[in-house]
């Protein structure tokens, strides 16, 4: 349930900001460096998978989500609000309203049989700390370590971005200790190996093909879905479970070896190495992009 699970097009025009409406992250921050990053798209199925172990996310996204008849119109436009909350400006704010709206109907029962509803903060908190851990953990292997006060400052700009979606600070915790608290009792109460956690793992599960594109992409794709299909659920397993830190990997039950371990060492190299190689224009996503040659532009 990360914002656009409902099948509710790219979002209704709003007002100008307020003066009160909250801030996105600053430029030149952590997360302005990351977020957009090309090597963001391989953290975002662990977060996801993370966020749906959770027992009324999960049932929230069974019901009411289209990851299964349309995965990629709903992981496109999921990646939109992301970077919007991000590198959107005057929009972050709106974008977070459209994300509220869109889950104001979203309730039910969980998977313990207890009452949920998408906006209780208890499962709206848990949606959005889960890129905190995942930032952290996976951009060892694909960007850099952080130090500490960089780990501090990602922490406060996603804070940040929690106010933007409408979270006010007493749902979430304010410091990093805090946070850390607060991580381990979720692990050890909450998170389990829900259904919908197993199914985004499987490599055995139905996928349509995307069909946007040029007519000679589409072509290829018909001809070739059924290869790139199990090729491409193998990647999104690896990746998944690889790039989730170890204790919520456990948590969920994902196995992890040794060998799996050296693979995502191997691939997290050339990925590390080569990205960085790329004209601007390829290595951040464009809504990213855009707003990076914007600030650029304006200092000079």
């Amino acid at each position: 349930m990360t914002g656009n699970d409902r099948r509710a097009g790219v979002g209704t025009p709003g007002t100008p900001a307020a003066r009160t409406d909250p801030q996105p992250p600053p430029p030149g921050g952590v997360l302005w460096t990351i977020a957009g990053d090309v090597r963001a798209l391989l953290m975002l199925p662990a977060a996801f998978t993370m966020q749906v172990a959770h027992p009324a996310i999960a049932a929230g996204v069974d019901e009411y989500s289209v990851f299964r008849t349309d995965p990629w119109g709903r992981g496109e436009r999921s990646l939109r609000s992301v970077q919007l909350w991000v590198y959107g400006g005057e929009d972050a704010a709106e974008e977070g309203r459209r994300v509220r709206r869109l889950h104001k109907d979203i309730q039910g029962t969980d998977t313990r049989g207890r009452r949920y509803h998408s906006l209780d903060p208890a499962c709206y908190a848990w949606v959005h700390a889960t890129g905190f851990p995942v930032y952290l953990y996976a951009g060892r292997y694909l960007l850099r370590r952080f130090t500490p006060a960089q780990e501090r400052q990602l922490y406060r700009e996603w804070l940040q971005v929690g106010r933007i979606l409408g979270l006010r600070d007493r749902d979430m915790p304010q410091t990093i200790e805090e946070y850390w608290t607060y991580w381990g009792r979720m692990l050890a109460e909450e998170i389990e190996p829900t259904a919908v956690a197993r199914e985004l793992v499987a490599t055995d599960v139905p996928l349509p093909r995307p069909e946007g594109g040029p007519l000679p992409v589409r072509l290829l794709l018909r001809l070739t879905w059924p290869v790139l299909r199990a090729a491409f659920l193998r990647l999104r397993a690896f990746v998944t479970a690889g790039y989730m830190p170890p204790e919520a990997r456990a948590a969920i039950g994902l196995e992890w070896s040794p060998a799996q371990e050296r693979r995502l060492r191997r691939f997290s190299t050339a990925v590390r190495l080569l990205v960085p190689l790329l004209p601007e224009r390829l290595r951040y996503l464009p809504i990213a992009y855009r707003a990076r040659a914007a600030w650029h532009a304006g200092r000079g």
